[in-house]
């Protein structure tokens, strides 16, 4: 029950919200100041109503004027991105309180305004710096930041506790957009034929062959099975991902998205080299007898554990630096998958389910500039085919007029 004293020309309305930890008694109080030219029933009425509206807002949780944005931040991890979030993105989210914190994390969560958050942001896409080597933040960066913020103060929104997030109005200064980082056809064809080479292991060599024939994320790779693969029809199927943090190590996740889990047709050429990748691996497992740790996965460590995360990328990396040969990143052989089929004239939908999207608005969002270029050549054709219409009726006029 709300109590109420008079102060001079205001009233203090003063609400009991339990104790905390310490035992101490929790108190909300609000200061409300009658209109000059109110009677004093008006008055009474009136204080009642914003005495019961006060309450109400305690009891529900809206008035927190104790909760600093770090220690809600903070029960937000505990309470929903550890159940909620996968670990890999719960292992990011944790990296970006290092630069939040100092900008906000002092400020009670009710008095966070948009302005707090917009200033922040500016000076992060303005002034930030990659704390590992110094250069500019990313967009990309600076939206993650962002999203934190926005994921925490909406949790406070859902559980009552604020009735607005101040990040809805709050906008992202524009940056130099970078281009993806794409192999040509003739890059590719010349890492093929260094892969080819006889001191090249393996497993590197159909790792990377197998990722520019299947589009398939790194974590997908990792995680493919032998029982994975359907040898009489050609078929590998995506259903479970490899993935590491620090927490946990190497762990198997599910699929990113549902749509993520997929089964793709393979050429006879991908097919042998998953063959010699099986003789070779049965071969070993022979060879150090109850060392090996049977695992079923294609990519495994020298005793059949799973690969780490990481064993591919700093090999490929030094396989493009000793041949001189530009490094573009994994990743970047997912992009030249999927810029083949589109300039092959692959449709988006077909597109998107090959990389395993889940809705085609990201194919076209991420590759836009490669289905511009597709709708380009489609108009040359399309253009091409008017024109020898247009001459064949021009020849046929001539022949018609001709004596």
């Amino acid at each position: 029950m709300a109590t109420i004293r008079k102060r001079g020309n205001s009233y203090q309305i003063r609400v009991s919200c339990g104790y905390d930890t310490n035992g101490n008694q929790i108190i909300r109080t609000k200061s409300w100041k009658p209109e000059p030219n109110m009677t004093a029933r008006q008055t009474e009425k009136e204080l009642q109503r914003q005495a019961m509206l006060f309450e109400e807002k305690c009891l529900k949780g809206l008035i927190t004027s104790n909760v600093k944005f770090e220690e809600f931040a903070e029960q937000w991890f505990e309470e929903y991105a550890k159940l909620n979030l996968r670990s890999t993105s719960y292992s990011k989210m944790k990296q970006l309180p290092s630069r939040v914190y100092p900008a906000i994390g002092h400020l009670r969560i009710d008095k966070i305004t948009g302005r707090h958050i917009q200033q922040f942001i500016n000076d992060l896409a303005l002034n930030g710096k990659n704390k590992k080597n110094g250069k500019p933040l990313s967009r990309k960066t600076v939206i993650h930041h962002l999203n934190f913020i926005s994921d925490v103060l909406n949790y406070a929104v859902q559980i009552g506790m604020l009735t607005d997030n101040p990040c809805r109005n709050v906008s992202i200064p524009k940056g130099e957009k970078k281009e993806k980082q794409i192999y040509t056809l003739e890059e590719i064809a010349r890492i093929f034929e260094l892969l080819d080479g006889d001191e090249i292991p393996t497993k590197y060599r159909v790792f990377i062959k197998l990722a520019v024939y299947s589009g398939f994320r790194r974590g997908e790779l990792l995680g493919l099975e032998w029982k994975d693969i359907n040898w009489e029809s050609n078929l590998i199927s995506v259903r479970r991902t490899s993935n590491y943090t620090v927490e946990r190590g190497t762990y198997t996740d599910t699929t990113k998205t549902k749509m993520s889990q997929r089964t793709l047709k393979f050429p006879d050429y991908v097919m042998g080299l998953l063959r010699e990748l099986k003789a070779e691996q049965e071969k070993e497992s022979k060879e150090i007898g109850n060392k090996w740790i049977d695992t079923d996965r294609l990519f495994v460590k020298w005793n059949g554990e799973p690969m780490h995360n990481n064993a591919v990328y700093y090999w490929f990396k030094r396989f493009c630096e000793r041949n001189n040969i530009r490094f573009c990143d994994l990743h970047s052989l997912r992009h030249f998958y999927a810029s083949a089929l589109i300039n092959e004239g692959v449709d988006a939908a077909a597109v998107s389910g090959a990389l395993g999207h889940s809705v085609i608005s990201t194919t076209t969002s991420i590759y836009c500039h490669a289905f511009q270029q597709a709708q380009a050549r489609a108009g040359d054709a399309i253009a091409s085919v008017l024109d020898f219409s247009s001459k064949k009726s021009q020849d046929t006029a001539k022949d018609n007029i001709s004596p």
